[in-house]
């Protein structure tokens, strides 16, 4: 089956009023739909809030290493942090598939 190719943009459209519209019905009261539209930037008229962070743009990763320094950024986050002393610490990280361990879910490594 060929790979689908969707515009970031509608994505991120599309998932930002979904969790919105979520949170909104799990809980109008509730903590994340009162703070969302403080998350707000001024510039970002077409909105009333904001779910993600700005300054996230996908990159296409087209080779071995460039893959392995991007999954190195996200295994040393929790270290970073100071959530845990190791990588392979962090309970939800895929680091442990690729230390030949068992992780919570399976991890496809062969890319």
């Amino acid at each position: 089956m060929p790979a689908v190719q969707v515009d970031p943009g509608v994505f991120v459209g599309y998932a930002s009023r979904t969790i919105f519209k979520f949170f909104r019905c799990l809980n109008p009261k509730r903590y994340a739909v009162r703070t969302l539209p403080g998350f707000k930037r001024t510039h970002n008229q077409d909105t009333a809030y904001q779910v993600w962070e700005e300054g996230n743009h996908p990159q296409l990763i087209e080779s071995e290493t460039v893959m392995r320094q991007k999954l190195d950024y996200i295994h040393w986050n929790p270290v970073k942090r100071g959530y845990v002393d190791q990588p392979e610490h962090w309970r939800y990280s895929s680091v442990r598939n690729y230390a030949g361990q068992p992780g919570l879910i399976e991890v496809i490594r062969n890319w």
